[in-house]
Formats: C-alpha cells, structure tokens, sequence
C-alpha cells in the first residue's frame, strides 16, 4: 500500500524537488509518495494525448485511480485525508495521474475511480506537484489526529 505518481513531463526542477523532499521526508506509510515520471509525447495535441494516455492506462493495475484535472471535483483537505484512508485501509495502492500538457483522453477518465481539482485554475505542473505532496502530507496530518491543519 502506497500512493505512487504517474506525472507526464520531466524530472522535478530543483525549486519544486526542495519543496516535494521537504513533505516527502515527513510522510510515513501509508502516505508515502512514489514518483514515477512519463515521458511527454513528441506529437502534438489529440494524437500528444492519445499517446501519453495509453503510456498511463498500461501503468495501472488495481490501483485506486485520481486524476487531477481542473474540470475534477473540488475537495476540501478532510475529504481529500478521509478519500485516501480508505483504499489505503482495504491495502489497495493509490495512483494519482498527473496529465501532459494536451491533459488524457476519455478512457483515463473512465478508469479514475476519482477526477479531482486542486482548484478551477490551471497551474504549472511542477508547481502541481509541490501542491500535491504538501496535500497528502496535510492528509496525513489530519488523519493522525495532528494540528498541522486547522479548521
């Protein structure tokens, strides 16, 4: 049981890999973070997220799937923590896609058990990715009961 990252793109540029190890070094089990980093398609637009799609779906096996895209449902950072808990508690593995720039086609969408938005603005995804480890960091938190996050 783990959360893994599927992120389209390249490696962590140093300001965010400082920001992500910060969190990353603070989170235990069944928190932790994997980052596993695709390679972005050299084609462009629909025929970029066709390709970038499939390379994601043959990743996936009977992980509990979310998605992050802006058009996702909003949640707050209790919902996010109680989401988390539970397949990590029935010991299934979480993986949260990030998507290329063109974003997935309709069958990643079909596969996520969750489509998620950090919020209806769009943001870099290396600034995605430092948003994401402090929010499962603060998901954590909360369901340890610490006061880390405050209501």
């Amino acid at each position: 049981m783990s959360i893994r990252v599927l992120a389209v793109g390249r490696k962590h540029e140093a300001w965010v890999a400082e920001g992500i190890d910060r969190y990353v070094k603070r989170l235990k089990k069944p928190f932790d973070l994997s980052w596993q980093l695709i390679p972005h398609s050299a084609r462009e637009h629909d025929a970029a997220r066709k390709e970038e799609s499939e390379r994601l779906l043959v990743k996936l096996s009977n992980d509990f799937v979310i998605l992050l895209d802006e058009r996702g449902k909003a949640i707050d950072s209790p919902t996010l923590s109680r989401t988390l808990l539970r397949p990590l508690e029935a010991s299934r593995s979480i993986t949260v896609i990030i998507g290329g720039a063109y974003g997935v086609d309709q069958q990643v969408h079909d596969r996520a058990d969750l489509v998620w938005s950090l919020s209806p603005l769009v943001f870099p995804h290396q600034l995605v990715r430092l948003i994401l480890a402090e929010q499962v960091y603060r998901a954590q938190e909360i369901a340890g009961g610490r006061s880390y996050h405050h209501e």
